[in-house]
C-alpha cells in the first residue's frame, strides 16, 4: 500500500476489524468494511468527474458519514479536503471556495439553498448533494482499490481559521500532522478499542475532527455522529449508546449540567470528558466531579492540528486554570519578544513545535514566514509557566474572541462595520456572557451629523457574517482612544466600554 496518509485508514482498519462499528448516525450503523467500500467508491466517482491528485474537494454540511467518506476519499486520491463551516454566510463560503480553488463541493441538503446562490466566480465545477444523488454516485462506482502514492508530507486538509487582517487563512495540515496529533491523543487520553464517542461538536472544527473523531477511528472505536448539539438529546444518546468519550466546549457542558435531567441521568458509561475552546470554570469542574466525572482540558490551535497543551485528570484540580503541559510529541516554549526564554511566572508568547504543526498557510508565503521563528510556530497568545512547568494562558495577543468555542477575530467584523456609510471609526471587543463565555460588542463612532441606530447597524451585518460573529451589542461613542501616532488602544476600549451596557 503506497498510501501512507489518512486515505489508507479505512483499508487498514477494515483488514484488522472489518465487522466492528465505525460510525453511527441516527438508525444507520456503518462497519469498517463498509466505510472502506464507500470511501473507495466515492474516490472512483470523484475521479470519474475529473478530480485528481492535489485538487481541492470541499464539504459543506452537518455531521454525517458522508463527511468522513469525503475526507478519506480525497486522501485516497491524493486530493486535498476543504471543510467548510456550516455557520458561515454565503459570501464567506464563496470566499473560501475561491481562495482554496476547490474544484468539487459535496454538500448536505440543508445547504442546498446556499449552494444554489453561490456566485460563478469559484472554480467549483462538480457538485454532489448528499442523499439520493450521492448514493447513486456510490452505487455506480467501482470497489477496486486505488493505489495512489501519498506521503505524510502531502497536504491532507486546508482548514480555514479566521485571520487578524479580516480574511480567513487556510492552514495546510498534512497527513503526517493529523496522524501525529491523533497519536498524541491516543497517548495522553488512553483511548481503547471499545471507545464509543459522541461527536456532537461539528466536524468542520479542528477539535471535533482531530481531537475526537480521527483518534477514535484510528483506534478502531465507534463514533456516534450527531448533526447538532442538544442537551436533552445528549442524555438519551449517552444512555442508548453507552457513550464513553465526549468532547465539547464549556458552553455545551454547562447546558448539560443545568438541564433538569442532570441529577438523575445514567452517566455511568462515561470515561473521558475533554474540553477545549476556553477555560473550564471551577464551579463547572465541581459540578461534574460531584457526578464522579473529571474534565481533561487542553489548549490548541488549528495550525497545530490542534493539540498543543494538555491538562490530565490527575491535575485537574491542583492545576485548575492551567492549560497543562505539552502533548507527548509536542514542544512548547514561552518566550520574550527577543525570543529568549521567559522566566518562571513571567508572561511571554507561546511558541509550539512538533510533527503536528502545519507547514504554512495556503497561498500566503509572507504570512507563513511571519508566523514562524527559528522553526517554532508563534501562537500570538501570551502565557506564563509555573514552577512545575504548567502553562497558564493569560491573554490573547491577537485580540481573538472565543464565543461558545468559536474563534472570532474583531478585524473581520470591523472591516464590514467601516463600510457602513454613517460609521467613521469602530472597534470590536469581547464582553462576558453567561451562555457563550464572551460575545462581540461593537463600539462605533458616527460620522458628523449622522444619527446611528444600533439595531440598523447590526442588521447591516446580517447575511454577511456568521451569526456568532455579529455583535450582540453596540455602544455609540464620540471617539475611540488612540496613541499620539493614531494607533487604536484596544486595552482602553475594553476598559472603557467592556463593562458598560450596549445600546442594543
Amino acid at each position: 500500500m503506497r498510501n501512507e496518509g489518512l486515505g489508507s485508514w479505512p483499508a487498514r482498519r477494515a483488514r484488522k476489524t472489518p465487522h466492528r462499528t465505525a460510525l453511527v448516525h441516527g438508525e444507520q450503523s456503518t462497519d469498517y468494511r463498509t466505510l472502506h467500500t464507500s470511501t473507495t467508491r466515492l474516490a472512483h466517482a470523484l475521479r470519474a468527474r475529473g478530480l485528481r491528485r492535489g485538487d481541492r474537494i470541499a464539504y459543506l454540511g452537518p455531521n454525517h458519514p458522508s463527511y468522513l467518506e469525503t475526507l478519506f476519499a480525497a486522501g485516497t486520491l491524493g486530493a486535498v479536503f476543504v471543510p467548510l463551516n456550516t455557520r458561515l454566510a454565503g459570501p464567506e463560503i464563496a470566499y473560501q471556495l475561491a481562495d482554496s480553488g476547490a474544484k468539487a463541493l459535496v454538500y448536505g441538503p440543508s445547504h442546498a439553498g446556499l449552494v444554489a446562490g453561490l456566485p460563478g466566480s469559484t472554480d467549483v465545477r462538480t457538485y454532489v448533494e448528499v442523499g439520493a444523488e450521492y448514493e447513486r454516485a456510490l452505487a455506480s462506482a467501482s470497489e477496486e482499490a486505488i493505489d495512489e502514492p501519498v506521503s505524510p508530507d502531502d497536504t491532507c486538509i486546508i482548514m480555514y481559521t479566521s485571520g487578524t487582517t479580516g480574511r480567513p487563512k487556510g492552514a495546510m495540515l498534512t497527513h503526517g500532522n493529523l496522524t501525529w496529533n491523533a497519536i498524541n491523543v491516543l497517548v495522553d487520553t488512553d483511548l481503547i478499542a471499545d471507545e464509543r464517542a459522541l461527536v456532537s461538536a461539528p466536524l468542520f472544527h479542528t477539535a471535533g475532527l482531530n481531537m475526537l473523531t480521527l483518534p477514535v477511528l484510528l483506534k478502531g472505536g465507534t463514533c456516534v455522529l450527531v448533526e447538532a448539539f442538544d442537551p436533552a438529546a445528549t442524555f438519551d444518546l449517552i444512555e442508548r449508546h453507552r457513550i464513553t468519550f465526549m468532547f465539547g466546549v464549556p458552553t455545551m457542558f454547562e447546558q448539560v449540567a443545568r438541564h433538569p435531567r442532570w441529577a438523575g441521568a445514567d452517566l455511568s458509561s462515561l470515561r473521558i470528558l475533554t474540553c477545549g475552546g476556553s477555560p473550564v470554570s471551577t464551579p463547572l469542574i465541581a459540578a461534574y466531579q460531584e457526578r464522579g466525572l473529571t474534565f481533561l482540558q487542553g489548549y490548541g490551535m488549528t495550525e497545530a492540528s490542534p493539540g498543543t497543551l494538555f491538562l490530565d485528570a490527575e491535575h485537574a484540580i491542583s492545576k485548575a486554570g492551567s492549560a497543562g503541559v505539552p502533548h507527548f510529541f509536542s514542544d512548547v516554549r514561552v518566550v520574550r519578544p527577543d525570543l529568549t526564554p521567559a522566566d518562571v511566572g513571567e508572561t511571554g508568547e507561546v511558541h509550539v513545535r512538533g510533527p503536528h504543526v502545519m507547514p504554512g498557510y495556503w497561498g500566503l508565503p509572507e504570512e507563513t514566514a511571519a508566523s514562524f521563528a527559528d522553526g517554532w510556530f508563534r501562537s500570538g497568545d501570551a502565557a506564563r509557566i509555573d514552577e512545575d512547568g504548567y502553562v497558564h494562558i493569560v491573554d490573547r495577543i491577537k485580540d481573538m474572541i472565543i464565543s461558545g468555542g468559536e474563534n472570532v477575530y474583531p478585524a473581520e467584523i470591523e472591516d464590514l462595520l467601516l463600510a457602513h456609510p454613517d460609521i467613521v471609526e469602530c472597534a470590536v471587543i469581547g464582553v462576558p456572557d453567561d451562555k457563550w463565555g464572551e460575545v462581540p460588542r461593537a463600539v462605533v463612532v458616527p460620522r458628523e451629523g449622522a444619527s446611528l441606530d444600533a439595531d440598523e447597524v447590526l442588521a447591516s451585518l446580517s447575511g454577511r457574517l456568521a451569526k456568532y460573529k455579529i455583535p450582540k451589542s453596540v455602544v455609540i461613542a464620540d471617539e475611540l482612544p488612540r496613541t499620539a501616532s493614531g494607533k487604536l488602544l484596544k486595552s482602553r476600549v475594553r476598559t472603557r466600554y467592556g463593562n458598560s451596557e450596549g445600546t442594543s
